[in-house]
């Protein structure tokens, strides 16, 4: 395996800690991509827990004091209490727009730390996702296509509110069955193919998984195990199993730089770790932050399901 990348560099003065091959750093993603050189990143991986309503601190705050905000509590089953989930379908034509500037404007600080041909693995929702995709291109990347996690989640299926009972045959929504993760590039530049691409920046393609075959773009997927979810509790954290197919294949040659701005509870860093890649989160929240420091080794060395990515290091070796 290549020597890995010096990150430490990549700090810009915000309070960081390294763990593993990856730095995590506690500080706004927007602030830290306008201060990073430019084409200092290969990839991005990243699940935007904010710039939404739900996740906003008044409605954070609401979740955890168990005041449910406009989080929607899901049904209990088999006696078992449900943790709240975002309904976004809360959000107004005003707050839609403030989504799109929001996405427009970190596309654009993207574009700038990327360096050319690099990916940007985004998590996105079906209700969402139209949004989020026209402003990251609005902002400066390419869109590349869609890759669909299969898995099912309580989202949706719910009868229309405060009619439950005139209307018991009735759903405001399908249930949700996937989740859609956007497919984004850094353009290459004029008259480059993607074989210049690599030899000249290492990216502009995306690595074959260890067996030779390339990703499929539909990924079946478990919800986020039990125990990953004790280690790390937040609200929209993704499974070990799925991420480090990501993070394996985000670098097309194996070596550089993958950033996760929206870290949260730190599984993108995680994941890294387990694959054996350098990368750079960043965290706004103080709680995530803190908590990342702990569950960030702690997730690293959960094996995966059988026939996930990571289940055997050995993979990784070159």
């Amino acid at each position: 395996m290549s020597q890995l990348p010096n990150i430490s560099n990549l700090a810009c003065g915000l309070p960081a800690t390294t763990i593993g091959t990856a730095l995590a750093l506690h500080g706004d993603c927007f602030e830290w991509l306008r201060h990073i050189p430019t084409d200092s990143l290969h990839a991005i991986v990243t699940d935007p827990p904010y710039g939404v309503k739900e996740y906003e601190a008044e409605q954070i705050e609401k979740r955890q004091n168990g005041q449910g905000g406009i989080w929607r509590i899901p049904p209990a089953f088999d006696g078992h209490a449900r943790a709240p989930l975002p309904r976004f379908t809360a959000l107004t034509p005003r707050e839609r727009d403030n989504l799109t500037r929001f996405f427009v404007e970190w596309s654009g600080l993207v574009v700038r730390a990327l360096r050319p041909g690099g990916h940007v693995f985004i998590a996105s929702n079906t209700f969402l996702s139209q949004l989020v995709f026209a402003a990251l291109v609005q902002g400066g990347l390419e869109f590349r296509g869609q890759l669909i996690r299969l898995v099912q989640t309580l989202r949706g299926g719910d009868r229309p509110k405060n009619a439950e009972t005139e209307f018991p045959n009735v759903s405001s929504m399908l249930r949700g069955g996937y989740e859609p993760w956007g497919l984004f590039r850094k353009p290459l530049p004029a008259g480059m193919t993607v074989g210049d691409c690599l030899r000249t920046y290492q990216t502009g393609g995306i690595r074959r998984l260890p067996n030779g075959n390339p990703l499929s773009d539909v990924i079946p997927s478990e919800r986020t195990p039990k125990r990953e979810r004790e280690l790390a509790p937040h609200p929209s954290l993704k499974p070990q199993a799925f991420l480090r197919q990501l993070v394996y294949v985000a670098l097309p040659l194996g070596e550089g730089i993958i950033a996760d701005p929206f870290m949260g509870s730190g599984s993108t860093l995680a994941a890294a770790n387990a694959v054996g890649v350098a990368c750079v989160g960043v965290e706004r929240s103080a709680e995530y932050y803190a908590l990342s420091l702990q569950a960030i080794p702690q997730l690293a060395d959960i094996g995966v399901p059988e026939g996930g990515i990571g289940l055997q290091q050995s993979l990784f070796s070159d």
